[in-house]
């Protein structure tokens, strides 16, 4: 049993719309708030966590100024707080990434757990807590088994989407004989060591100029003006656009490559180190590195495949995948061709692919 979220956009009504603005309304309220009195105890010596935010969060409601918080349900607030408490533990496990306070211009989202909402399997009726009718969903695919949680979220383009958790069998893929070495790029965005190709398609580039356009349309509206909302909701169309073309080329290539081969080596990148890079950081953040790596892991565990991971500090592109020597000369993003002492002529990213397909290989046995 695996556990995947299956995601679906539906269509509220004017007054499940309604309901919906103000739950992210309290949800944000509730995040905030938690996060400004963690600050504030901070300052002052003190350590807090998810048990002291959920008691000030219920003197907030007892609060005459802050009865509203009591108009929507319970569990999203509560939700709230324990996505505050994750984040505060991948920063202190990591360093990177200390909360924010949200804001009502971004991305809207509010968590149920299953007491509050009602699923109704047979004829796929979903109602959240506060509702008394059904969310109208477009069900794009079929899931079996009882969802656990969901996630309802508000794109910044005004589309609604419901993220819902379960449990379900996926069936392996059969084994294949085939293993093979990745090198991600940005000129090509993958070399595989058989000689295969996934050409970059550059997302951001393709649609920089009509980006850059609407963008400067809405610099010259009056903030908070009617078309400065509605030359807004463009720029949001365009950023959406963006994502979900590159999101599509990334699954498809990861797709591809966990269907063919049974072993797949790649590099392990430390992508926060690498964006850095002022030069290449936009190109870094549009070629999709770190998810092109997430995708591969889950969907060879998913389908009974295995990715094997390299050291990051592997010399994949100086070393002569013939003989074993490195590169004797100075090294550097130029070089994309190179010859070897022993009469090998290397292209850098092909070179790559196979030497990581190797080292991948005796990784994984």
């Amino acid at each position: 049993m695996k556990l995947i979220a299956c995601k679906y956009r539906f269509y509220p009504t004017n007054e499940q719309a309604l309901m919906l603005a103000h739950t992210f309304g309290c949800v944000r309220f509730a995040y905030n708030s938690a996060l400004g009195y963690s600050k504030e105890q901070y300052d002052l010596g003190n350590k807090t966590n998810y048990n002291d935010w959920s008691k000030n969060l219920t003197q907030l409601k007892k609060n005459p100024d802050f009865t509203w918080l009591k108009d929507v349900a319970s569990v999203p607030l509560q939700q709230s707080l324990k996505h505050l408490d994750k984040g505060f533990k991948s920063f202190f496990k990591s360093g990177f990434g200390y909360p924010k306070f949200k804001n009502k211009h971004g991305n809207q989202s509010a968590s149920y757990v299953g007491t509050a909402f009602r699923f109704d399997a047979g004829k796929q009726l979903l109602t959240l807590a506060k509702m008394k009718q059904p969310l109208k969903i477009k069900w794009s695919r079929s899931f079996t088994g009882k969802p656990s949680s969901l996630t309802v979220s508000k794109s910044k383009s005004g589309k609604y989407f419901v993220s819902i958790l379960i449990k379900e069998d996926i069936k392996q893929l059969p084994a294949v004989n085939k293993t093979v070495g990745v090198d991600v790029g940005i000129k090509d965005l993958a070399i595989c060591s058989d000689g295969t190709k996934f050409n970059n398609p550059r997302i951001t580039k393709k649609y920089a100029n009509k980006l850059a356009k609407a963008s400067r349309k809405l610099a010259k509206k009056k903030k908070g003006s009617s078309n400065f909302n509605k030359q807004k909701l463009v720029v949001a169309k365009i950023h959406e656009k963006i994502a979900n073309s590159r999101k599509d080329f990334t699954h498809k290539m990861t797709t591809k490559l966990v269907n063919e081969n049974q072993v797949i080596g790649i590099e392990s990148l430390k992508i926060k180190n690498m964006v850095k890079n002022r030069k290449l950081s936009k190109h870094i953040h549009d070629a999709n590195f770190g998810e092109i790596v997430r995708q591969l892991e889950y969907k060879a565990d998913w389908y009974g495949r295995k990715v094997s991971a390299i050291s990051q500090w592997f010399p994949s592109s100086k070393m002569c995948n013939e003989c074993g020597s490195l590169y004797s000369g100075k090294w550097s993003l130029a070089i994309r061709t190179w010859s070897c002492e022993c009469g090998a002529t290397h292209d850098r990213d092909h070179n790559a692919a196979i030497n990581i397909h190797k080292e991948g290989l005796r990784l994984a046995v």
